[in-house]
């Protein structure tokens, strides 16, 4: 699967994203628009950010397993 298509599906659930560059991020994957996706991450005690990632600089996108 495409991973525009792929974070499309995956849009309001709990992801882990690879990065390109080796590192990795997680979060509640928001939306897909504009060649990026949006990820509301946790910061710091009741504190939480939206972030967004180019697709170029994303290898892989992953659904949270279940508990």
């Amino acid at each position: 699967m495409q991973l525009q298509q792929k974070a499309t599906y995956l849009v309001g659930t709990h992801v882990g994203i690879s990065m390109r560059n080796g590192q990795g991020v997680s979060g509640k994957l928001c939306g897909v628009q504009g060649g990026e996706v949006y990820v509301l991450q946790y910061m710091y005690t009741s504190q939480f950010a939206t972030f967004h990632y180019p697709f170029n600089q994303i290898n892989d996108i992953y659904h949270y397993p279940n508990c």
